[in-house]
């Protein structure tokens, strides 16, 4: 049977990492919300229209409407197998919708969760440098640069560090994800489809046990 997979992880936890690589693999479309609003933007039919006056009054889109957005773009063609939600569900009642759109569609619903520890997620995170001439990316703990602050191909080019990585507000961008996530990881765990997978190895191993999942 073909599967909706509902990836979850935290900030850091390397999530869009792998999805990126089942997609280029295994040829699993990846559906982001993100880029279903983009979409959403430039289209002129009944439902864009919609979301478009929700956002230039700048109220926030509701679960009913998210949920309309999403049945539409995963309704096509193109969507017709397997695929992967990215940011969607973000709420058990989302969750709880979702099962309506997998029944319709004749699919199964997966739940996978790459799972960091909290004290590496900072490190990832608040370690974060990247180069402004070539967008190369560092870690001030796990991949440094070979002089402080200074880009390996670009010596010149100082290292930025982005304000929203500074430890505080990564703290609080983690701690608002385990609050809206805690419910839709206990909804997928009660219904025993919440599959747990530790991302604190390497890139290829954690695809391996993901890819082996699906």
């Amino acid at each position: 049977m073909d599967k909706i997979i509902v990836l979850i992880g935290a900030p850091g936890a390397g999530k869009g990492t792998q999805a990126r690589l089942l997609q280029e693999r295994r040829s699993i479309p990846q559906i982001s919300t993100g880029d279903m609003f983009r979409e959403m933007k430039t289209l002129d039919t009944p439902l864009a229209k919609e979301v478009q006056a929700i956002m230039a009054s700048g109220k926030l889109v509701s679960d009913d409407v998210t949920y309309r957005i999403v049945r539409e773009r995963t309704s096509r063609e193109d969507r017709s197998g397997t695929f992967l939600l990215d940011g969607y569900p973000r709420t058990a009642v989302q969750a709880e919708q979702l099962e309506e759109l997998a029944t319709e569609q004749g699919k199964e619903i997966q739940a996978i969760e790459v799972d960091v520890a909290r004290d590496e997620l900072l490190k990832r995170l608040t370690g974060r440098r990247s180069c402004p001439a070539c967008g190369e990316i560092y870690n001030i703990y796990s991949k440094p640069p070979k002089i402080e602050g200074f880009c390996d191909d670009h010596p010149d080019a100082k290292l930025d560090h982005r304000a929203d990585d500074s430890e505080e507000k990564v703290k609080v961008r983690l701690e608002t994800y385990d609050e809206l996530t805690k419910p839709l990881l206990d909804y997928y765990e009660r219904s025993g489809r919440l599959k747990k997978v530790d991302g604190t190895g390497e890139i290829e191993d954690i695809y391996a046990e993901i890819a082996e999942l699906v």
